[in-house]
């Protein structure tokens, strides 16, 4: 099962690194009907999860990987990520390893270095599975928050 989950991972690896150059989002994209420009969305505006213990997984969150609270006024500051890029891969439901059967996605999270949030994270008491091959696209690891939900890390490889 594990390595049917790296393997998997691989292959979604190996769909950033060969696809064409990372189009900037904003820019209209054709649709074969050149009277008609197509606009794609800018990025991921929000992650909604239904959880048992909303305040206790957005603490988890927040204590864990850095990930700042909902605000509760315009004047709040969000959790804002890094620039970076963003694989969205729908899966099929049978789909072996990258995803658990009783779970329908997985957040991948990218970090500056693993060894080091794998670590803090540990000294937390979160168990990590750190994957022990290093891909072309970076280094792996994963884990679940405290409802079970799959989190992966990924530390990129440097370019």
């Amino acid at each position: 099962m594990r390595q049917a989950f790296w393997t998997l991972h691989a292959l979604c690896a190996v769909s950033l690194l060969t696809a064409p150059a990372l189009a900037r989002s904003d820019t209209p994209q054709t649709s074969g009907d050149p009277t008609m420009e197509r606009h794609t969305v800018l990025g991921i505006g929000g992650l909604f999860v239904r959880a048992k213990d909303p305040a206790a997984l957005t603490a988890w969150y927040e204590k864990h990987l850095g990930i700042n609270p909902v605000p509760t006024g315009y004047d709040d500051t969000p959790w804002v990520q890094e620039a970076g890029p963003t694989i969205f891969a729908p899966m099929p439901e049978d789909a072996e390893g990258m995803i658990p059967k009783d779970k329908s996605w997985m957040l991948n999270l990218r970090v500056a270095d693993l060894d080091a949030m794998v670590a803090q994270l540990n000294a937390d008491g979160v168990a990590v599975d750190v994957d022990p091959a290093a891909y072309p696209n970076g280094r792996f690891a994963t884990l679940a928050d405290p409802e079970g939900n799959p989190i992966q890390l990924w530390e990129p490889a440097a370019p």
